[in-house]
């Protein structure tokens, strides 16, 4: 086996402490000091790594216990580690905080104690002087497998608050490595999911990621992280691989991957086990490609943010068009969470591609969380009766639900179920088309990219002509 990667989680007391502006920034900065620097997510989300490939210049990674199990951490950290001499690991939420409240399933210490990684905790100290202390002795105390290795004071006053905070947490024998200021015009927008994702935003995310390097490069000592990150004990087990065991040779298939300022949710392993399958990966901007890459024969739409765009997405009708003839074609379709409320035949009365015949509006409820999903359906992607762990994370709901009659035009087919979770059915499936609010990690389910490949290939289907989209 190669010698693990130094690596160090960057851990909050709570969300809101400014940890992702501490990771992302001490990415930045250790880059800058020549280091090659991998950043990764505990978690499933998608944002913030968009922050940590703008400061590491390398593609950033999740993980996540629920989504792939406690068994693939290591070996996808290794695998996303390849080439880098150091990785930070941004956690989620409060240091503790995960799938239970009883235990540490899902954690940022979960997946800290399944690298053998130090903690760097992020303190908010900016109201208190020695309570520092007393939360920093808690969470270096509370869990005998987490091994907390330094602080980060952050939002601090002044130098003599700074003297102060050190003081008082020197008897915790806990080292203080950073003290940052108040940098409050360094705020990231944000809007109802969590930050504006770095897409929508790309000359000012560069600009706040830069400075935020400059901001964690003066004050925080890198080379006591480095010094931190080497005693790390990532398990010594093989890295993972997205070539597949049960690889079916033949032509190559074109994914057409959507993305643009809509559409930026995307892992990048399900994007390497595509290609690894056979899919040479095209990407496309829904928003102002006016046609789908040549050679497309399966089009993925991840997750984003549609409903922040729909008039911009509505007025690009050849796009909705070029959609809407390859699913009438019968050529595979994927849609997660954002792309199924393209898929819709309209978002909030704005018309959409049409493909599927229900309609999407936003809603006052958050629906969120992790995931226990049964196949209801074989499709492109899932056998009925394979259970997958999964997450959710939006703010509409589709009209009419998963399960019940369409409400489209006449002779629109009723599209079956792709999912039962617990008590309910959830997502839309045809003979071509897989679409859902479900975000799943195809590291554990390597499968499916294997499968949609497939279902390229046995496509036989000569190319349509768009069809025109008609006033709603």
């Amino acid at each position: 086996m190669n010698a693990p990667v130094p690596t160090v989680v960057v851990a909050g007391t709570a969300s809101g402490v400014g940890k992702t502006s501490v990771a992302t920034g001490l990415m930045a900065a250790l880059r800058a000091a020549g280091h090659v620097v991998q950043g990764s997510k505990v978690g499933p989300d998608y944002i913030d790594p968009s922050y940590h490939s703008i400061a590491t210049g390398r593609p950033a990674r999740n993980l996540d216990v629920w989504l792939s199990g406690a068994d693939l951490i290591a070996p996808l950290a290794r695998h996303g580690a390849t080439g880098a001499d150091i990785t930070v690991v941004e956690g989620v939420m409060g240091l503790f905080d995960g799938k239970s409240p009883t235990e540490l399933t899902a954690s940022t210490a979960h997946v800290a104690r399944l690298l053998g990684a130090p903690v760097l905790l992020v303190v908010d100290a900016g109201a208190m002087a020695r309570s520092a202390a007393a939360i920093v002795h808690g969470f270096a105390t509370f869990d005998p497998g987490t091994r907390l290795a330094g602080v980060v004071l952050n939002r601090v006053g002044s130098p003599g608050h700074a003297d102060l905070l050190r003081q008082a947490i020197e008897p915790t024998g806990v080292e203080v490595v950073g003290v940052l200021p108040r940098m409050d015009d360094l705020a990231t927008p944000s809007r109802h999911l969590g930050l504006v994702p770095a897409d929508e935003r790309r000359a000012d995310a560069h600009r706040t990621v830069a400075a935020l390097g400059e901001w964690v490069g003066a004050h925080l000592d890198l080379d006591a992280v480095m010094r931190l990150a080497r005693t790390a004990d990532v398990p010594d087990v093989p890295a993972w691989s997205p070539a597949p065991t049960d690889r079916v040779h033949g032509p190559p298939v074109g994914v057409a991957i959507a993305g643009g300022p809509a559409f930026s949710f995307r892992y990048t392993e399900n994007l390497e086990l595509l290609e690894a399958a056979g899919a040479t990966l095209l990407p496309f901007d829904p928003m102002h490609d006016a046609s789908l890459p040549v050679g497309t024969d399966v089009v993925y739409l991840g997750g984003g943010f549609p409903e922040v765009h729909a008039d911009a997405l509505a007025d690009n009708t050849a796009m909705l068009a070029e959609i809407r003839a390859h699913a009438a074609a019968g050529r595979p379709v994927v849609g997660e969470c954002g792309g199924l409320l393209y898929l819709c035949h309209d978002l909030d009365g704005t018309r959409q591609a049409d493909v599927l015949p229900v309609t999407a509006t936003m809603d006052a409820r958050l629906t969120l969380g992790y995931r226990r999903a049964i196949a209801a359906s074989d499709s492109i992607l899932w056998r009925r009766g394979e259970v997958v762990t999964a997450h959710e994370f939006h703010r509409t709901v589709t009209d009419p639900p998963a399960g019940a009659d369409p409400v489209g035009t006449e002779g629109d087919a009723t599209p079956g179920v792709a999912w039962r979770v617990e008590d309910r059915d959830e997502g839309f499936v045809t003979a071509s088309i897989h679409a859902s609010y479900l975000h799943t990690h195809w590291a554990a389910y390597p499968q499916a990219a294997t499968r949609l490949v497939a279902a390229a290939r046995t496509t036989d289907h000569p190319p349509t002509s768009p069809t025109s989209l008609e006033s709603p």
